[in-house]
């Protein structure tokens, strides 16, 4: 297994229409199926940094899931002391995040598929909802999972 870090880049209509479209509307206060900016300085230039995120609620936890790997997002968020903004429309909510082990993700992964396959498949390799916890477990490390937790 390789050690570099799992990316995937997103296609042309995902990084130039579905994406934008989606900010637009989140950052309006309209949330696509749970849809919010993350906001997080850059780690290099102290800029913010805004993203579109799916936000998982699971038990009353709240769970932000990187489908694409280990994306600038989640690097600036590892660099900033695991702190983030949620934003939708006015409303921002700050949050700590503590990343989930591996093996703590299929439980996590299993209804993240099932909400947003439509739109996240793609960077899962063929693992979907229906997947076996075996299959699960093999793309686990490649897809960080972070629990949310409100701060003031």
């Amino acid at each position: 297994m390789s050690t570099a870090p799992h990316y995937k880049k997103p296609d042309p209509f995902t990084a130039h229409v579905f994406n934008p479209a989606v900010s637009l509307l989140t950052r309006s206060g309209v949330s696509v199926l749970g849809s919010r900016i993350l906001e997080v300085p850059g780690r290099k230039s102290g800029l913010p940094r805004r993203n579109p995120v799916n936000l998982l609620t699971i038990g009353g936890v709240d769970y932000l899931v990187a489908p694409r790997g280990e994306t600038e997002w989640v690097r600036n968020v590892r660099a900033n002391g695991m702190r983030a903004t949620l934003i939708l429309g006015r409303r921002h909510q700050k949050y700590l995040l503590t990343e989930l082990p591996p093996a703590e993700r299929p439980a996590i992964l299993r209804p993240y598929l099932k909400r947003w396959k439509w739109e996240v498949g793609q960077f899962f390799d063929g693992v979907g909802p229906d997947a076996s916890d075996e299959q699960l477990a093999g793309i686990a490390d490649r897809h960080p999972v972070f629990r949310l937790t409100a701060v003031s």
